[in-house]
């Protein structure tokens, strides 16, 4: 079973999680770039009529006398409650006359323009405004004095505020549903991936018959659907005519073998047994055999192929099944002074054709005894592997199956290197074997090296 993390991964490399993440990725830039061009141009305006306010502010306190003035400002900031303003008036020279601003802030030049400078270098003490900047005039007045005003509003950092708060809020309103409802359209197109990938399982294992789904929708993947079901049917074709040659070359020359084989048979049993020729005769009598048997293999192989004859399967005690095999090669085994030992654990029940599989267990055999040399050992045995899987295995002492070899011993027609091509053969009976572990959907491997073979058959229980 798949673990959650390897879930989680796999889910989110498919296109419509990707094209989901890209989309509230988009979003989230989008959103953020479109509120903080609505903030910055809210601050703006805001800034640019505090200096406007400033400059009246300015322009009227101007015309009044210094007793008037002194009481204009007081009322001023006493009476202000949205915004903090605080002023400071200074002689010609600089210094503090008036004020809660202690000092000429630095930079500011009488009638110039409005700048925007740290509270702590304009004011200080526990009244002061807790922004971090504060807007600052300077005016010069008819007496030579000058008079500083700064000014600040909370507007601003209100709106700031909002203007966070709604992207953070709006984000979550909007990502956090577009979230679920993707994973919610997304369990579909991954209900019928895992549909497709079952059915290409099932043609890989050799089911050509069977199609890719296709639903009504008409979309991508009904599209590609429909194609790869093309192309499967124009291959069930093409392999059908090519394995319809190949058996009809087999079938037909079988026949026209087997009488020739029937008249060099009867010109043998005339001839004299001095004549010279007998050994001739014989020994053609003796290779036709050999042709008759190999197409009588590649017929076997190609019924094999053929998956109908799985609806034929019951269940199969696999214990059972190999005691009959050992029992029909011990004597074998005992001509060749080999050690045959049968080991089999109790109740392994397997869906499976009782002949088929008696019939791959039997030239496995086989061709463990053929290979091993006198005096040597073969052991066959079923045990109960990983759950719900059994192991038959075949093992031997002989000389072993190079690994450069293991894949190709399978094919049809293959005789091996060194050791393997000491025995009569035809290159059939492992490709017989394999052909009949596909049918029953067993995995087929070969292990060991040098000093001995086992090859395991991997079956599911019941």
């Amino acid at each position: 079973m798949a673990s959650p993390g390897k879930n989680w991964s796999i889910h989110w490399r498919n296109t419509t999680s990707r094209l989901l993440l890209a989309y509230g990725v988009f979003f989230v830039i989008w959103g953020t770039v479109l509120l903080g061009f609505i903030y910055w141009e809210t601050r703006h305006y805001l800034e640019n009529r505090t200096d406007t306010q400033l400059r009246q502010q300015v322009g009227y306190l101007r015309g009044l006398d210094e007793e008037h003035m002194l009481v204009a400002l007081n009322d001023y900031v006493v009476l202000e409650e949205t915004n903090y303003n605080a002023w400071g008036l200074f002689d010609a020279h600089g210094k503090w006359l008036y004020g809660d601003i202690l000092q000429m802030p630095p930079g500011v030049k009488p009638d110039s323009l409005t700048l925007r400078l740290p509270t702590e270098q304009v004011v200080s003490g526990p009244f002061a405004p807790k922004t971090s900047k504060l807007s600052v005039i300077a005016a010069r007045l008819g007496n030579g004095e000058v008079l500083v005003l700064a000014h600040t509003t909370r507007i601003a950092a209100q709106v700031s505020s909002i203007t966070w708060h709604a992207l953070g809020w709006g984000l979550s309103f909007t990502l956090v549903p577009g979230l679920i409802g993707g994973l919610i359209l997304n369990r579909a197109p991954r209900r019928r991936i895992r549909q497709i990938e079952s059915a290409t399982r099932v043609i890989m294992q050799g089911d050509l018959r069977r199609r890719l789904p296709v639903s009504n929708r008409g979309d991508e993947l009904d599209r590609l659907a429909a194609i790869v079901n093309d192309m499967l049917d124009q291959i069930e074709r093409l392999m059908g005519e090519v394995k319809g040659v190949c058996d009809n070359i087999a079938h037909d020359l079988r026949t026209p073998l087997t009488r020739l084989r029937s008249q060099l048979y009867r010109v043998e049993q005339q001839m004299k047994e001095d004549d010279p020729h007998t050994a001739l005769v014989e020994q053609c009598v003796s290779d036709i055999d050999e042709v008759l048997a190999r197409f009588r293999a590649l017929l076997r192989i190609s019924e094999l192929e053929d998956r109908r004859r799985r609806e034929g399967f019951i269940a199969v005690d696999l214990g059972q099944t190999l005691q009959h095999v050992h029992e029909l090669y011990a004597p074998l085994a005992e001509d060749q002074s080999l050690r045959f030992v049968l080991e089999a654990d109790p109740d392994l029940l397997a869906q499976a054709d009782p002949d088929l599989l008696f019939e791959a267990i039997g030239n496995l055999v086989s061709n463990a005894i053929k290979f091993t040399p006198q005096g040597g050992s073969v052991l066959l045995s079923a045990k109960r592997a990983e759950p719900g899987m059994a192991h038959i295995e075949v093992a031997d002492s002989g000389p072993g199956i190079p690994e450069a070899q293991r894949h190709a011993v399978w094919q049809r027609f293959y005789r091996g290197e060194g050791g393997l091509d000491t025995a009569a053969g035809h290159g059939l009976g492992l490709s017989i074997v394999a052909a009949i572990a596909k049918l029953h959907d067993f995995d087929l491997r070969i292990e060991g090296g040098q000093g001995g073979t086992r090859m395991v058959m991997a079956c599911r229980l019941l």
